[in-house]
């Protein structure tokens, strides 16, 4: 019968343990595995796929068990964690063999989604952030964040819930660790809208733990949200935390400004289409050759420059690397050889370097003094010499890790031979005493066989019963009697020892055991030696990676054609001759693309773009906007010319797609992306609006365009790029000084329609509605029926030029809403809303729902 069994010491043991860490998987080492208990061992099993048993079987309850390797275990803590969880790694702190009673356990470590170190070559380029959020007493927020693996430490001041989140998705990061009050208004939001880990810090360690951090920040919020952020760092790593650099504060409006909307319809890091990094800007750009140069490529690109001088001086170093080729290929050849110095310093302040990555920095420091020889050629003192002078090699670092580490070291750094000889003279006499104990034991081997005459007679080793002479048993009768002492009988042989060998044998495991151990210990004092050079590899680190991304700019810019741009604070000309799409181009080719020039003066706020679907409307938009992004990161161009105002924000409502996460319809996407463009933009922001309107009716969405560019012209005069499929918009042009129409080209030709690809002066002329969808291969019968429905609408209606909308022919009965003689009840009161409205406070959503509320009350009027 199974019995209801009281808790083992060891059980206790854990569960002691396991309550401090609740929200997490406890690995609880039990020699050669980590096992999970109780709820944590049915979950894992699950999620990892692995065997779920259990303890005490014939108990009443027998306690659910699973468990894995401690050598494989690493890669079941990855696939936990990139599922979203957290496992905390607890190790056994005694030797069992030297211990009475329970072995002393403690977690060693938290491991999270925010604090995972990814060694896997594929995510080098990118960070993996650990953000915080703190909620101030103004309001306002605080953002924190840091990267463990790098040792990046920044923080910045928000107004709003709205900038926060905006801010956020500028980051990639895992995890966010939010204080206790803070995560009552913001926890489910956060999990929502990023379906990541939401951490809840409720201990915070004093602030003067973290001074040498967080002592130069002016703001005391930025100092609360980061203390917030270490103390969670602290409490989860155990460790040393001496890599982290000291905080940087940023503001977001020194950067050009991109939201959500914006990132996403640009396409800047992923694709739209397949999530991917390829298809998008940074695909294009990312020539760089180091992992650090990548994640400052990705970096720069998120966050432009609007400091002219900043952007300037980027400029001026793309160009000379362009204009020195062979200097290039010179400094593209160290820094191919240079690896991740900012995470193999972080290896060596968390403990987690072994004597491959010491191999790798060593090769990475070499290779400075030519990177500082091929920058040195190109000559441009003005341009390199603060450069030059700041790249330092660190020799006293290479040759220590020269003088100390073995050419070929072992991965572990418990397991000997990871310490060159010469190094250390006491780890010189255990390694002789090795090697003169092993030749005498061979020189006793020969001896045995010659004074026995056995020739098989041979000396062994193995862990359990250390060496040993073993003879088979057809010889024993040849051994004197006497000198050997039995030892363990096999099969087939008998194996033996002696004084002599015993002695020896003592010698060899004593020099061998205590070898490893010292070995052990110089390298963890080296680890300590070079840890002391954290703050200057650092910043090298920073330093290498911009060259990078400088050179890659250069590459990119001469092997596709870009040009230098011109940029000015003092106008708001914007003029791009033949520009072009630097990602459609790199994917269909430069001989196919068709480059498109585009004019605006300092008068001239809007565009009206018109023409076909398919024409390549969004397409020229959006390569106005990249190349607008391209100019302030301080890269070259897509270009022949071009001459670009600085500008502060970018808005973007681009396609048609619904929110599904949110509950948003593809109308109010649209509206909602609209809204932010109309509330933040000012007259140094571009502003691409794409077909907006259509996700409603058609004279609801009229009215809302016509308006939108009324705003805009009367209150924002920001650059305006605005496509449209409502051709009556195109009559603005006389009424609104701001406002220029122009048209993307298409022809026909044999009754075929033929895109042109090119921006003309004007409005189109047609929609050309139903040759796009001939071309989209809809049936010919379709089409024949579209063509006479469209025949009749014409003779039935008055249509305005080319767009197929009709417009009843009663415009006298239209006009009487107007007429106040002939007036009805509901038309007064809409009337006179309609004069009083304060059109340039009114937002396009609230204009929407005034529409639709007068309509239902003209509807009802009629029904009457």
């Amino acid at each position: 019968m199974p019995q209801k069994t009281k808790n083992t010491p060891m059980m206790e043991q854990y569960l002691s343990i396991k309550e401090q860490y609740p929200d997490a998987f406890l690995f609880y080492r039990l020699g050669d595995f980590y096992e999970l208990f109780h709820d944590d061992a049915m979950k894992a099993a699950k999620l990892l796929e692995i065997t779920l048993t259990s303890r005490n079987k014939n108990a009443d309850e027998p306690i659910p068990m699973c468990g894995v390797p401690f050598h494989a275990a690493a890669e079941y803590i990855q696939r936990l964690v990139e599922m979203g969880h957290k496992v905390a790694v607890c190790e056994q702190m005694e030797d069992a063999k030297l211990t009475k009673g329970m072995v002393r356990r403690e977690v060693v470590r938290v491991i999270t989604p925010g604090t995972f170190l990814n060694e896997n070559g594929s995510e080098s380029k990118t960070n993996n952030y650990l953000a915080s959020v703190v909620r101030n007493e103004a309001g306002g927020y605080a953002l924190g964040y840091a990267d463990i693996g790098t040792g990046e430490l920044k923080v910045t001041l928000l107004t709003n819930e709205d900038a926060v989140f905006n801010e956020l998705q500028t980051l990639p990061f895992k995890e966010i660790v939010l204080d206790e009050k803070t995560a009552e208004g913001l926890t489910e939001k956060l999990e929502k809208h990023f379906g990541i880990l939401v951490s809840i810090q409720a201990k915070l360690i004093p602030e003067t733990d973290f001074q040498d951090l967080v002592a130069e920040l002016p703001q005391q919020s930025e100092k609360d949200v980061l203390v917030l952020l270490l103390s969670y760092l602290s409490d989860t790593q155990k460790r040393s935390l001496s890599h982290l650099q000291k905080a940087v504060a940023y503001q977001t409006d020194a950067f050009l400004k991109m939201d959500t909307y914006a990132r996403r319809n640009l396409e800047l890091a992923v694709s739209i289409r397949t999530q991917q990094k390829k298809g998008s800007l940074l695909w294009t750009l990312d020539e760089t050759k180091t992992a650090m140069g990548g994640r400052m490529l990705k970096q720069w690109l998120e966050k432009p420059l609007i400091n002219l001088s900043d952007i300037l001086e980027r400029q001026r170093k793309v160009e000379s690397l362009v204009n020195h080729y062979f200097e290039r290929m010179d400094i593209n050849d160290s820094l191919t050889s240079v690896y991740d110095l900012e995470r193999l310093v972080a290896r060596v302040s968390l403990g987690n370097v072994n004597g491959r990555d010491l191999i790798q920095l060593k090769t990475s420091l070499q290779q400075i003094p030519g990177l500082v020889q091929a920058i040195a050629a190109i000559d441009e003192p003005d341009v390199w010499q603060a450069v030059i002078d700041k790249l330092e090699a660190y020799p006293e670092v290479i040759e220590l890790i020269e003088r100390a580490i073995t050419d070929n070291p072992p991965i572990q750094i418990t397991e000997g031979n990871i310490i060159r000889d010469g190094y250390d003279e006491q780890l010189d006499r255990y390694r002789d005493a090795m090697n003169n104990g092993k030749l005498w034991i061979a020189m006793l081997q020969k001896e045995e066989r010659e004074k026995t005459g056995i020739k098989t007679l041979k000396i062994g080793y193995n862990r359990i019963f250390g060496y040993y002479i073993e003879v088979t048993k057809a010889n024993l009768a040849a051994l004197p009697e006497g000198t050997y002492e039995r030892k363990q009988t096999l099969a087939n042989a008998e194996r033996f020892v002696t004084p002599a060998l015993k002695e020896k044998e003592t010698l060899i495991l004593e020099a061998e055991e205590k070898s490893v151990e010292l070995e052990h210990e110089l390298f963890v004092a080296l680890r300590e030696e070079i840890k002391g050079y954290s703050r200057q590899l650092q910043a090298l680190a920073k330093l290498v990676a911009e060259i990078d991304v400088l050179q890659s700019f250069a590459h990119v810019s001469e092997a596709y054609h870009f040009s230098k741009p011109e940029l000015s604070n003092s106008d708001r000309n914007l003029s791009i001759k033949d520009g072009r799409h630097p990602v459609v181009e790199r994917v269909i080719g430069k001989d196919k693309f068709v480059p498109n020039s585009i004019s605006m003066n300092e008068d001239n706020h809007i565009l009206l773009i018109t023409g076909p679907n398919m024409s390549g409307k969004s397409t020229y938009m959006r390569q106005v906007a990249l190349i607008v992004i391209l100019a302030q990161m301080g890269c070259f161009v897509p270009a022949e010319k071009a001459h670009l105002p600085i500008f502060d924000q970018i808005f973007t409502r681009i396609g048609a797609a619904d929110d599904l996460y949110s509950g948003q319809s593809t109308f109010m996407v649209e509206m909602v992306e609209t809204n932010q463009a109309l509330r933040f933009a000012t007259d140094k922001s571009l502003i691409l609006f794409d077909e907006i309107g259509r996700g409603t009716a058609t004279y609801d969405g009229m009215a809302l365009a016509e308006a939108i560019l009324r705003y805009i012209d009367r209150t924002i005069k920001g650059k305006t790029l605005f496509s449209t499929h409502y051709h009556e918009l195109t009559q603005l042009e006389a009424d609104l000084a701001g406002t220029k129409n122009v048209h993307v080209g298409a022809i026909e030709k044999d009754g075929e329609l033929v895109f042109l690809h090119k921006l003309m002066q004007g409005p189109a002329d047609k929609s050309y509605g139903l040759h796009v969808a001939k071309l989209a291969g809809m049936p010919h019968e379709l089409i024949a029926e579209a063509q006479v429905i469209l025949n009749s609408l014409n003779e039935q209606h008055v249509l305005h030029a080319g767009t197929g909308i009709p417009v009843p022919d009663d415009t006298v009965e239209q006009l009487a809403l107007f007429q106040e003689n002939a007036m009805q009840p509901n038309e007064k009161h809409i009337l006179d809303e309609l004069s009083d409205l304060a059109l340039e406070d009114c937002t396009p959503m609230q204009a929407m729902l005034m529409i639709d509320g007068w309509k239902k009350l003209l509807k009802s009027q009629k029904s009457r």
